[in-house]
């Protein structure tokens, strides 16, 4: 194996695990329970969805890969400040990059996937690195009331990061089943509420968030694929709503009927556009922007912000094949671009 195969699949450390500081427990099991429709007493699954690819496929593809080539950098013509809060009627999203949102609702501030590292990855020297800052400097992000974890793939869960929120502000941090002792691994004194798919919690008297499912897996060692959870989230507060999807494949659309069936359509769906080529390999756990329009669609949400995409170079499609590919699937469908749009790192959504 070359040096630079050698570099590549370093690179690609969120799609297999490594070897970190966050060892599993005995066993390499995070969570016990009783088993349910998406957990069989070992693993948790998607079900009735696709299954994910194996290691042989994995390295075939990183093998055999031809990415198309990334500016360096890539900047973003954004930069936001956001207010300390908004009003209890007034909603404001904010992308701080990658699946990082500021989300201000009902007078609250949240923030989803929160990752202000350099680099998406368990060790500072190797791994995926950003190709553009965060579009909210952390020092300028206001008092954070939670802060809410989709799975534990690097890119999604920064423990670094996790530790600054808690010693400035001591959110409420919230994940799917089994996150917590990943977590605890790292700093024992971070506090995580864990939830379970269907699981309604009140952040506030005035703001509850919904764990919903996604069609993803998990992977923090080398040794624990797929014994946490993870999951997407609906927050409703002050009269509006927000969906959050994570990370997630489409899986025949099965989990976002289910999410419609549960809800009324939200104000602003959060759906990833990127990492999704080569299709054969990735189309199970991230969605191209075909899928999430048609998402979108399922989830009946006024409009939508496209997200996973050009801050770590993850995948093989070029930085901006996201938006590009986004503009002919909503070309196609006749839904007007305002309504769906690819963000880029400090740019700003309000209702």
């Amino acid at each position: 194996m070359s040096r630079r195969q050698v570099v590549h699949l370093i690179g690609s450390l969120p799609f297999i695990g490594a070897a970190s500081g966050a060892k599993a427990q005995v066993g390499g099991f995070y969570y016990s329970g009783p088993p349910s429709d998406h957990f069989d007493g070992q693993r948790f699954f998607n079900p009735g969805g696709e299954i994910s690819r194996g290691f042989g496929d994995f390295l075939r593809w990183r093998l055999t890969k031809s990415a198309a080539p990334w500016p360096e950098p890539y900047p973003s013509p954004f930069q936001d400040t956001p207010p300390v809060r908004v009003g209890r009627r007034d909603l404001r999203v904010s992308f701080a990059g990658h699946a990082s949102f500021l989300i201000q609702i009902a007078g609250h501030n949240i923030l989803t996937d929160p990752i202000w590292s350099e680099r998406a990855s368990p060790v500072p020297f190797a791994g995926p690195r950003r190709y553009n800052p965060p579009g909210i400097s952390f020092d300028q992000l206001p008092r954070i009331d939670a802060v809410l974890i989709s799975h534990n793939h690097y890119d999604h869960m920064d423990v670094p990061t996790l530790a600054r929120l808690w010693q400035r502000d001591r959110p409420r941090i919230v994940a799917p089943l089994g996150n917590d002792a990943i977590i605890r691994a790292h700093d024992p004194g971070i506090a995580v509420t864990v939830m379970d798919w269907g699981d309604r919690l009140s952040l506030a008297p005035d703001l509850q968030v919904f764990a919903e499912p996604a069609h993803h897996w998990s992977a923090r060692a080398t040794n624990d694929r797929n014994h946490a959870l993870w999951a997407s989230f609906m927050l409703r507060g002050g009269g509006r709503s927000v969906y959050f999807g994570g990370d997630t494949g489409f899986g025949g659309g099965r989990h976002f009927q289910g999410i419609a069936a549960r809800h009324a359509g939200p104000d602003v769906a959060l759906l990833p556009i990127g990492a999704y080529e080569p299709r054969w390999f990735m189309a199970p756990n991230h969605m191209n922007p075909e899928d999430a329009v048609r998402a979108f669609g399922i989830l009946k949400a006024r409009s939508a912000l496209g997200y996973h995409w050009g801050t770590f170079r993850l995948t093989d499609e070029g930085a901006d094949q996201p938006p590009r590919d986004l503009a002919r699937a909503l070309q196609a469908r006749n839904i007007p671009a305002r309504r769906f749009t690819a963000m880029r790192p400090g740019q700003v959504w309000t209702a």
